[in-house]
């Protein structure tokens, strides 16, 4: 597993731990979104300040928090609605910050990111909204990233195909050769802090690292995270943007081959693997991606890929990248090889641990004066919601324009009772018909948060295998979808598997054989299940014979 001891981290809400430069020179841990302080003589990014005149600042009566998507010991990230204004009933990710637990170098840093947010403007970075602030606290408003980081989808593979590999570096090398031409360093390239859209596309996010060398060409700050540490960062000889190009080759190998090229026992010891040690690569790798990994790993960094006068023309040039047609990709003309599925379980993307609490912007204790001058001129408002005519315009057609539902109301045939089981966009709950009295399984999914058509659809092709659950009626409303399906009486394989501690291996090949006979049902018919586990596979009777094994769950199943 690609180093899953790592927590996800939402839009920047620290969930892993970052060095610290302390004024002994000695690196120490901090969580949150904390890092180093400022060595003499060395400045933060300053951006000019945007305040768009004529309008009316944002401010949190404006938003519906949702749910909770990441926490850190200075804030939380939300899901939150906008409910008024041109762009009213949009999703955001709603980055909020106690000022009053905020040191001084991090209340820097909070509006150095914002002012860089401001300022960049790139299909694969993460766009600011809003910007606003409260007596006790920070708001940044950005895009919400249906797909998660990039983290949750390699500890889920383990390792991506050099397909795959070669299609986020190459849109994640557009956004940092932008990035640099504006004269900032990234400073903290790792899977956590790259996100996917809905489509698939990456957005880079978290800036609170990024620097702006200084007048000699380098930075000195002893930060970021550690294994993906370029060499002159650990040695802190200054750095420059070259040790961006060190951390991308580290993104590359993790996920070529979900582990990290340097990583010892301890911090020190990484950081001395770092400096020294030579880098083992596998033979399994293709002798493109070998002689990049090569050309990125120089540890002088006058050597780097990307660090001569050819600039980012080398890597666009690499053999590697021979098959991308960079300006399509620019223009996001080419498919991403991985489109995630936006309504699947609620661990897919996001922390449960986070998701399942209660979205409640508790109150903000006042900051000191100092704090309220430092973030003069804080708020903002994205250019294109200041114009009606540039909103998005975000639709969804209702789910009887496609499919058949029942024309009449759910609570009309049904009566709800127990919660069985929820995910980020639905809730499941045992249901009993008013008449028959029968019960049965309802998923009950948000339409403002995410369609299941396809869902739908591949159950009522394909429901009628007895390995596949059974969709029995739909129903929608004017909120949300309702799918009746079968009630599967025999409980989850996970919960069977704990509760016998270890099945016998002809009870495991009994289970295996009438699984396989029903993904090969579905993968003659073209359809992938996409998130088989213990969790998705129930048994349809009491008994638990292996025969009735059920496949359930097809939130993230697709037609190809």
């Amino acid at each position: 597993m690609a180093n899953s001891s790592r927590r996800f981290r939402a839009f920047g809400v620290s969930r892993s731990l970052r060095i610290v430069s302390s004024q002994s020179g000695d690196a120490e841990e901090q969580n949150s979104t904390e890092e180093s302080g400022l060595n003499e003589g060395e400045h933060e990014i300053e951006l000019g300040e945007l305040v768009r005149n004529g309008h009316d600042k944002a401010d949190p009566s404006q938003f519906e928090l949702l749910k909770v998507l990441g926490e850190g010991s200075f804030g939380k990230v939300f899901l939150a609605r906008k409910v008024v204004g041109a762009d009213a009933g949009t999703l955001y990710a709603m980055k909020v910050l106690k000022k009053a637990t905020l040191r001084v170098r991090d209340r820097h840093r909070t509006k150095m990111e914002r002012n860089i947010l401001v300022d960049v403007e790139h299909p694969f970075i993460v766009k600011l909204h809003y910007a606003f602030q409260t007596e006790g606290k920070l708001y940044l408003v950005l895009d919400f990233l249906r797909g998660g980081d990039l983290f949750s989808r390699l500890s889920k593979e383990v390792m991506f195909t050099e397909e795959d590999v070669k299609f986020y570096l190459a849109e994640l090398a557009l956004a940092l050769n932008h990035l640099h031409t504006l004269g900032i360093i990234y400073r903290d390239l790792k899977p956590e802090n790259v996100l996917l859209d809905s489509d698939g596309h990456i957005a880079l996010t978290d800036f609170g690292l990024s620097k702006l060398p200084l007048e000699e060409g380098k930075a000195y700050s002893f930060c970021g995270t550690v294994e993906y540490m370029a060499p002159e960062v650990v040695n802190r000889k200054g750095h420059t943007f070259a040790a961006d190009w060190w951390s991308f080759g580290v993104l590359m190998y993790e996920m070529l081959t979900g582990t990290l090229p340097f990583q010892g026992s301890n911090r020190r010891d990484t950081m001395n693997q770092i400096l020294k040690a030579k880098l083992g690569m596998p033979s399994n790798l293709s002798p493109e991606a070998q002689g990049l990994l090569r050309v990125l790993f120089k540890r002088n960094p006058a050597n780097r890929l990307c660090s001569g006068p050819g600039g980012i023309d080398d890597l666009k040039n690499h053999e590697f990248f021979a098959t991308i047609d960079f300006d399509a990709l620019l223009s996001r003309k080419i498919r991403p090889p991985f489109q995630p599925a936006v309504c699947g379980p609620e661990d897919a993307y996001f922390d449960s641990e986070f998701t399942s609490k209660t979205p409640r912007d508790s109150p903000g204790v006042p900051a000191s004066a100092n704090a309220h001058e430092l973030f003069r001129g804080f708020s903002f408002i994205a250019p294109c919601l200041l114009e009606n005519g540039n909103l998005p315009k975000k639709t969804e057609t209702p789910l009887n324009n496609s499919v058949r539902t029942i024309d009449r109301n759910f609570f009309d045939d049904y009566i709800l009772l127990d919660v069985i089981g929820g995910g980020s966009y639905s809730v499941c709950k045992l249901a009993r018909h008013k008449t028959t009295g029968q019960q049965y399984a309802v998923k009950i999914v948000d339409k403002s948060l995410c369609g299941c058509r396809e869902e739908v659809e591949i159950l009522l092709r394909y429901g009628k295998h007895p390995g596949i659950v059974t969709l029995k009626t739909v129903y929608e409303d004017t909120n949300k979808i309702y799918l009746v399906l079968q009630l599967l009486k025999g409980g989850d394989l996970l919960d069977y598997m704990n509760a016998k501690k270890a099945l016998s291996e002809f009870e495991s090949a009994a289970i295996l054989k009438s699984l396989a006979s029903t993904i090969a049902y579905l993968h003659d018919n073209g359809v992938v299940h996409r998130d088989l586990k213990p969790a998705n596979i129930l048994f349809a009777s009491e008994d638990l014979t292996p025969e009735s094994v059920t496949i359930c769950d097809m939130g993230f199943a697709k037609q190809v």
